[in-house]
């Protein structure tokens, strides 16, 4: 754990969670918490094996594959 008022802790999980909101959640909005998290679980699987990162240039689970 960082010291307080020192953002570093969370700032991975905040920014998937953008991304998450971002790209799944605002775009289709879902109608019942089942749809939702069928969406959530497809978006996951799709995050981490189809999804180019531009960093990279690859999905990130071929990444950390390939170490």
């Amino acid at each position: 754990m960082s010291r307080k008022g020192n953002p570093y802790d969370n700032a991975m999980a905040e920014n998937f969670f953008s991304i998450l909101k971002t790209e799944c959640i605002y775009r289709h909005k879902p109608a019942t918490f089942s749809q939702a998290n069928e969406m959530i679980d497809r978006y996951i699987h799709f995050y981490n094996h189809e999804r180019i990162q531009l960093k990279t240039g690859e999905a990130p689970l071929t990444r950390r594959l390939s170490y």
